[in-house]
């Protein structure tokens, strides 16, 4: 999808959840949209500035959790980065990630099977999953 097709799709989702979706908080997304990896905080914010020379570490955080709770994003813990999800009208989908440790390139994989096996462990220990993300390093088939 076309990073303006993603967007229009942003602000449809906003619209019927009743958030807003900002100017900066719309920004940050534009800049995140445009990236084929992860990104991290800092390296967005001075994007950002290029565009709002005012823009705060606050203002990117505020931005980036808006966008994260709203399931436009997903951090990556590991590596204290960002990534754009191209599928977030799946609202609550559980994540898989697979990391290239050489090239950064950060794809985002969904398999039911994992999904449900990991759901069944959980269970049989009495585990109530609540938010799932599965974060994979290795080497992708371009640097192999």
């Amino acid at each position: 999808m076309s990073i303006q097709g993603l967007l229009e799709q942003a602000q449809q989702v906003c619209q019927q959840r009743g958030a807003r979706l900002t100017k900066i908080r719309e920004q940050v997304f534009l800049l995140l949209a445009k990236r084929d990896g992860a990104v991290g905080a800092y390296e967005l914010l001075e994007e950002l500035k290029t565009i709002d020379p005012a823009a705060k570490p606050a203002t990117i955080y505020r931005a980036l959790d808006f966008l994260s709770k709203q399931g436009f994003v997903h951090k990556i813990e590991s590596i204290n980065a960002f990534v754009m999800c191209h599928h977030f009208s799946e609202c609550n989908h559980p994540v898989q990630l697979l990391i290239c440790d050489e090239c950064g390139h950060v794809e985002e994989i969904q398999s039911n099977n994992f999904d449900l096996a990991l759901r069944s462990m959980a269970d049989a220990s009495g585990f109530n999953i609540s938010h799932q993300i599965v974060e994979a390093h290795g080497t992708c088939q371009a640097c192999n």
